[in-house]
């Protein structure tokens, strides 16, 4: 912390100036994160930049703007509410938070129900594919829950419900569903575990619910495939996470944890605080946050309503064709990803023997170009992909873009000496192990050479 004060003009511009040096987030392709919202609602954001969202008592209104949202949010996931029942829910800072709220609840659900039973409650597990974010894996060994993850395979990179229901027993609080993977975009196929879940509950009465991690495509589903059944609808999803500062189209910052009905969230997780002022419920992990991302998610939910929404992301989902296409009018790559899911393309080279994806991404930093290049989780590993997130501010025009772009890279690629390593040269063969029978006549015949060589040349 330096000693003086420095003019305010002065700061301003020594942090502006090293800012410059960040790459740009419109064309940050490796994010899903929203960049970009419209000047009305900056404002906004900027209006209640100084309200801590905890302060229930004093920004009354802003709280019940958050439970707007969460009542929206419930029914847009066909939540099974009556006429006048509120919805079960709370803003989060982002999913990975919400996720951590969902998985508490199942433990202490599972631990409740093993308790009343007389049956040991030490041994949690959790269900998973290996393609789940990192906030999974966090939750498992923060709050000492075994993580079984379902492997993947090569030209299958989401969780196979058929695995994932056999690998469940007595004490799994719950299956994990991802409504969106990371890694492709793609859909798991939530309706099928249901039903595997359903069979297999009536024959064990152990009740293994189902989570779904729907952080990028719970904004998305809904809106492009309404006859898609992956939430509320099918009767052992209990809790859903999204991402408000996703395809919810919010900065980041926002995240969304509904439950199906109160008996699904326990209510010892609850804490009740009087000391800002009145009674307050909180079910979260930190205190203190901005009011600025819950207004901003109340703004976008209001302004674009269902058909805004679902024309933003039948735009996204129109790019990444465009991108997808021209990907492949290059040759020179295959496309991983699916054309239904998050609007993403995810993609790998057809030939790697002088260069690979990693050379790509960092070629791309040149022009501008934020493209991640990654390589699939077990037992996918040795497959290789770059990926391109369509954001509602991705433009037909930047995808055209890119993909000349990309084209100019592979021209400079192919000019260049390969920086691979060469390969290997064939393993010699090993020899073949004599039998003891073998080894005697090879030790005989060396015995009579050295004899009759000692004849021929020895004095007479």
């Amino acid at each position: 912390m330096p000693e003086n004060s420095i003019p305010k003009e002065a700061a301003y511009q020594i942090i502006n100036d090293e800012l410059m040096l960040d790459g740009n987030p419109r064309l940050n392709l490796a994010s899903f994160v929203t960049t970009w919202m419209e000047p009305e609602c900056d404002k906004l954001i900027m209006a209640a930049i100084n309200k801590n969202y905890v302060d229930m008592d004093e920004y009354p209104v802003t709280t019940e703007l958050q439970n707007r949202c969460v009542n929206m949010i419930a029914h847009l996931f066909n939540a099974p509410l009556g006429e006048s029942e509120t919805a079960v829910g709370v803003g989060t800072v982002g999913s990975s938070e919400a996720i951590m709220l969902a998985g508490l609840a199942f433990k202490r659900r599972w631990q409740n129900k093993r308790k009343a039973e007389s049956k040991p409650f030490d041994k949690p597990n959790i269900v998973t594919g290996a393609n789940v974010q990192v906030c999974w894996e966090k939750f498992a060994r923060y709050f000492e829950v075994e993580l079984r993850e379902v492997k993947l395979r090569d030209g299958y990179y989401v969780m196979d419900p058929e695995k994932a229901v056999e690998m469940v027993d007595e004490n799994t609080i719950c299956v994990a569903a991802i409504l969106g993977s990371t890694l492709n975009g793609e859909f798991e196929d939530v309706k099928l575990l249901n039903d595997l879940l359903e069979v297999k509950n009536a024959e064990t009465g152990w009740g293994t619910p189902i989570h779904v991690d729907a952080a990028s495509g719970g904004f998305i589903a809904p809106f492009l495939y309404p006859e898609l059944e992956w939430d509320f609808r099918l009767p052992w999803v209990k809790s859903i996470n999204v991402s408000g500062h996703k395809y919810g189209l919010v900065y980041a910052g926002i995240g969304w944890c509904i439950w199906r009905s109160k008996e699904d969230l326990p209510e010892d997780l609850i804490f009740h605080i009087n000391y800002l002022g009145a009674d307050q419920p909180t079910f979260t992990l930190n205190f203190s946050k901005g009011s600025s991302q819950v207004i901003a998610q109340y703004y976008q939910l209001i302004r674009h309503g269902f058909e805004g929404y679902r024309n933003i992301m039948e735009n996204c989902h129109e790019n990444a064709m465009v991108l997808k296409e021209g990907l492949q009018r290059t040759g020179r790559f295959d496309i991983v990803s699916k054309d239904d899911g998050v609007p993403l393309v995810a993609f790998s080279l057809k030939d790697r023997s002088r260069h690979d994806e990693f050379e790509i991404s960092d070629m791309l930093r040149r022009f501008g170009w934020i493209v991640p290049a990654y390589t699939m989780p077990p037992d996918a590993q040795h497959v290789t992909v770059l990926r391109v997130v369509i954001r509602e501010e991705f433009s037909r025009t930047l995808a055209e873009r890119l993909v000349l772009d990309i084209e100019k890279v592979m021209y400079q690629l192919d000019a260049l000496p390969s920086r691979l390593p060469p390969p290997l040269p064939p393993a010699p063969l090993l020899a073949r192990k004599k039998s003891e029978l073998e080894t005697q006549r090879s030790v005989t015949e060396a015995w009579k050479k050295f004899v009759l060589a000692k004849k021929t040349n020895g004095v007479c």
